[in-house]
């Protein structure tokens, strides 16, 4: 059975080919689109039952990043499209999950080899520490809601 995190990416590896094509235009999907359908505006404006500089204000702030999901949906609607909404990670979740769970491993185990350190009971053995870490991060990887609760 696949974990959610791997789930996801499998849908986001699906979703990455496509990234090129969703790159937002120059202008703005807003005005891209309106224009392409030839549509004015003022006559935008009328579909969406607003003034006509709303119609401006929409597509400056859609290429100012300060548009809201909820304009956005109204604008798509009047030009007969729909919006799409995704969030694609850099890289894979479960390399982030990983590399969280080991750093996290990394810091417990210090913390422990230090105590011991100071009681004079250091461990040497570089492979059981190999085994110790990879254990240790596999306990947070199986519930990784605990590898969030540190900064």
């Amino acid at each position: 059975m696949m974990t959610p995190y791997e789930q996801l990416d499998q849908r986001f590896a699906e979703l990455k080919s496509s990234l090129p094509l969703a790159e937002r235009p120059q202008r703005g999907w807003i005005r891209a689109v309106r224009t392409a359908l030839g549509m004015r505006t003022g006559q935008m404006a009328k579909r969406m039952n607003v003034s006509q500089p709303r119609i401006n204000e929409l597509e400056k702030a859609e290429i100012q990043g300060s548009i809201t999901l909820s304009s956005l949906e109204r604008a798509a609607q009047a030009l007969g499209c729909r919006v799409i909404y995704a969030f694609v990670p850099e890289r894979p979740l479960a390399d982030t999950i990983r590399d969280r769970a080991y750093k996290l491993a990394e810091q417990k185990l210090a913390s422990v080899e230090q105590t011991m350190r100071l009681e004079a009971q250091e461990v040497t053995d570089k492979q059981q520490r190999q085994a110790d870490l990879r254990q240790l991060a596999e306990t947070y990887i199986e519930r990784p809601a605990r590898l969030w609760n540190e900064a």
